[in-house]
């Protein structure tokens, strides 16, 4: 994802004026760019189970890690997870592919921040990839003492930008619509 650097000037496209916190003073600003995080494993053998395929825990461990790194560079802050949503694992990721694990922060409240993970398998021989496992995780930023503290605004000043906000916003919305239709079934 080729966006340059995300601390230049620009807009939103929300159209509202800055944003500000809770004691009057303007709220800072970081972009979606800001967090990107992407890291890659290569799946060897003490990572998988009896069927030569990635354990989730480890997946999962992963993704974790790469939502925190995404979270952190958005506030520039200690961040620690405090919910991670329904997890779908698409596709297994077998011994010797590369994990690709790709992160974003797609929203964010005053202390926390909402960020989309997803895996992709990669064939490092004939450089094949499939979608293997996504979810959604709110991380909480938190100052020196250890207590919750205000995060940036997310400003999305690309057209590509504000789609991946708005996207990861959707399917999020439509995964916990579907998690809730599965409730009321019980």
């Amino acid at each position: 994802m080729d966006e340059g650097s995300g601390t230049n000037g620009g807009t939103d496209g929300a159209g509202a004026g800055a944003p500000t916190s809770g004691n009057g003073t303007e709220r800072r600003t970081a972009t979606l760019m800001d967090s990107y995080t992407e890291m890659t494993e290569i799946l060897l053998p003490n990572d998988t189970n009896n069927l030569g395929r990635a354990l989730g825990g480890v997946v999962l461990h992963w993704m974790d890690l790469c939502g925190a790194v995404a979270a952190m560079r958005f506030s520039r802050r200690q961040c620690v997870t405090a919910a991670m949503d329904h997890v779908d694992f698409i596709s297994p990721i077998d011994q010797g592919e590369v994990a690709i694990v790709e992160a974003f922060v797609f929203d964010t409240g005053t202390t926390s921040i909402d960020v989309t993970v997803d895996v992709r398998a990669e064939d490092p021989r004939i450089g094949d990839e499939r979608e293997t496992t996504t979810s959604y995780f709110t991380f909480v930023a938190l100052d020196t003492a250890g207590t919750p503290t205000e995060v940036p605004e997310l400003r999305c000043p690309t057209e590509n930008q504000r789609k991946l906000r708005d996207t990861a916003r959707e399917e999020r919305r439509e995964q916990l619509e579907a998690v809730v239709d599965r409730m009321e079934l019980d």
